[in-house]
This record gives C-alpha cells, structure tokens and sequence, in this order.
C-alpha cells in the first residue's frame, strides 16, 4: 500500500500542476500579458489559454516516445526518474520571467506525465492482481482527482493572493516528496528487456487503438472546454467574486475524486455500457449547465455532475485502450494520457475560440456537448466494428466446431 500512496502523491502533483493554471488563467494573463490585458481582458485570457494547451502537447508527445522508449528498464527506477523530471521542469515554469519561456516550460513539464501514469498503472495493476486492472488504474489516478479537491483550490487560493507562482511553488516541493517517496517504498518491478521503442510503436498498427484515441481526444475534449475556463464562468456569467471559483473548483474535484472511484469498479463490471453511457451523460451534464451557469448553484452543481461524469469515463477509456493494445501494454497505458490531453488542448482551444469570437463565456460549454457527442459516435464505430469481427470469428469457428460430429456420424 504505501508504493500505491507514493505513486498517487506524484499523480496528486500532476493534477495540481495540469488544472490549477485554469483557476488562474486570469492572474496568468494579467502579469504575463499586460498589454492584452490592458487593452481586451478576454483576449488575454485566451492567449493564456495555451498554457494548457501547450502542456497537453507535452504530454502527446512525451507519452509514446518516453514510455516506450523505457519499457525494458525497471520500472521503480523508471518511476524515480519521472518523479525527479516533473520536479525540475515545474521549477522552470516557477522561475521563468516571461509568457513565452513559461510557454516553453509548461511543453517541457507535459514530457513526463503519460509516461508517469501509464507506467505506474502497469505497476498498481500487477500490485492488485488479475479482475481488478481497471480499479489499479483508478487507485493511481486518485491522487489526480483528489488534487482536484485539495490541490487545485489551494493553489488557486494562494496564486490569487501571493501571485500564481506560489502555486508552482507548491507543485515543486509535492514532486520532490513523491520523488522520494517511490525511492524508499516502491519495490523493485522489471521491465520487459525484450521491448524496444520500435516494437512498442507497433500498437499504432492496431486499428481499435486509433479509434480508443479518438474516444478519449474528442469525447474528454468536452470535459476541458468547460473545466479550462471555469474561472470566467464563475465570476463573469454567475456574477460571483473571485473568492468563489476555489470553491466551485473544490466542487468539482469532488465530483471527479467519486467518478474515479466508480468508474474503476463499473469499467471492471461492464467496460462498454460504462464507456457509451459516461458518453452520453457528459453531453447531457453539459448541455444542462449551458443553460443554467447564470446561478451559481446549479453552476455548482453541474461542475459536481461534470466531474463526476467525465472522471468515470477516464479508467475506462485507460483499460479499454489497453485490451485492444494487445502485447504493447507499456505504450497503451500511457498513450491513454496522450488522448486525454489531446483533448485538453482541443478543448481549451475551442472554448477559448468561441470566447474570444464574442459568444460569451457559457459558450465552451456548448463547445463540450459537441466534443462528447462526437466521442460518442466514434465509441459506437469501435464497438461495431469489433462486434462485427466477433460475430465473424465465430462464424469461422462455427463449421470447424461441427465438421468432427459429421465425421462421427457417418
């Protein structure tokens, strides 16, 4: 249990460093563009947009080529050398003076993440045993959902009244700790010495994998147009002061901690159901907090419903990817994060697209109930698609089955 604790306080960094920069896209915006600032707010505010989106570029790129360029190492040390990674680059985009070099930085700090989740999946999957892949997966990515309980609004907290970098500030000491604490208590775990990078890109040749990608860039995509600027929302369409948006940010992280939790257990009762009906229920949530983000309670609310949603679909997706990965589990597991912020950037593009075309701030939400739909119909392709070769497979068997009672028979 405490190497399962290790690993979710440096998923629980993650997840403060990815999400507590939305909370504070304003106070972003105002040090690091103050011209923009000074001259449109919500422009600025979109510029600071890609903050996010040039992490989760990071994180697409670094989750593949880091995972599986490492899969023959043992994967406790692998886990150090992540750990220690995420430490340093967080503690550029602390001390970086400019937009464009905490822009580099936040690229940089994406590198490490899908390897660190996908990697420390595969090692909390083998610590709890055969039947229960999805709830290891989950126990990881606990550590990112309470972050979004505790993590998030207390850096938000912090950023609004000592200047954001005090957030990164907090980031930086949580790795270093999480560091630390894979060294002393994770147990030695090999890797897989026969695995190269080369071998490991062969899952890309799979075609049910494209389409679980696309599952979790598109479909998750409507989770972050709204969770990306979730901070305007709060204090320009409900009218609520600043003081509220950790509130409503401690909400939903909330919301996300219970949906982890559930979807682990639903992902191992009924992965598809799980997958389609998760699908359908973030359109809905969002379509349902489009049009009532001007209270603050069903704001509230439906951020609740938000997380909840979105996170029950997150192991899901995870342990979907790595049943069709086949053999190259190392790369699935991480190449699930490259999606996910695949759709992090798609969202808090067009959410801030639609912002700065004038739409206003509710409009990320609708932005969201298009991207869901749109994973939704990409989920119903795959699971054809793989319904239709069963049906095929068993059709081939069906004649071979039969052939030694005719024998018998004659």
């Amino acid at each position: 249990m405490r190497a399962l604790l290790s690993l979710a306080i440096g998923s629980f960094g993650i997840g403060m460093t990815e999400f507590v920069v939305m909370g504070l896209l304003p106070d972003i915006a105002q040090d690091l563009l103050p011209q923009a600032w000074a001259t449109r707010p919500e422009d600025a505010i979109a510029q600071a947009g890609w903050l996010i989106s040039l992490y989760a570029l990071g994180v697409v790129i670094g989750a593949p080529t880091i995972a599986g360029a490492v899969a023959r190492f043992p994967r406790h040390r692998v886990m150090v050398a992540l750990a220690l990674a995420l430490t340093l680059f967080n503690a550029l985009t602390l001390v970086m003076p400019t937009f464009e070099t905490v822009a580099l930085s936040r690229l940089l700090a994406g590198l490490p993440h899908g390897a660190y989740f996908g990697i420390g999946a595969l090692v909390a999957a083998d610590v709890l045993g055969p039947g229960k892949r999805a709830k290891g997966v989950a126990f990881v990515l606990t550590g990112l959902t309470i972050a979004n309980v505790i993590g998030v609004p207390l850096g938000t907290f912090l950023g609004q009244q000592f200047g954001w970098r005090a957030a990164y500030l907090v980031v930086v000491g949580i790795f270093a700790l999480a560091a630390l604490a894979i060294f002393t208590s994770v147990p030695a775990h090999p890797g897989d010495a026969g695995r190269t990078l080369r071998a490991e890109l062969a899952v890309f040749r799979i075609g049910q994998v494209w389409l679980t990608l696309g599952i979790g860039a598109v479909g998750f995509g409507g989770f972050f147009a709204v969770y990306s600027y979730v901070a305007p929302m709060v204090t320009e369409v409900a009218g609520s002061p600043a003081w509220a948006v950790p509130i409503v940010l401690v909400v939903m992280g909330v919301g996300m901690t219970a949906g982890n939790i559930a979807g682990g257990y639903l992902a191992d009762l009924d992965l598809r159901r799980t997958l389609i009906g998760g699908l359908i229920a973030l359109a809905g949530v969002l379509a349902l907090l489009a049009v009532t983000a001007a209270s603050v309670w069903a704001l509230a609310l439906l951020v609740f419903a938000t997380g909840v949603v979105a996170s029950v679909l997150s192991p899901t997706i995870q342990t979907r990817l790595m049943d069709v990965a086949g053999d190259n589990q190392s790369i699935a597991a991480a190449l699930n994060h490259s999606a996910l912020n695949i759709g992090n950037s798609v969202g808090a593009i067009l959410g801030g697209a639609v912002i700065a075309a004038g739409w206003g701030f509710v409009a990320p939400a609708w932005a969201g109930v298009a991207l869901a739909l749109a994973g939704l119909a990409i989920a119903g392709a795959s699971l054809a698609l793989e319904r239709r070769r069963t049906s095929r497979a068993d059709a081939a068997d069906a004649p071979a089955a039969r052939e030694p009672q005719e024998v018998s028979a004659a």
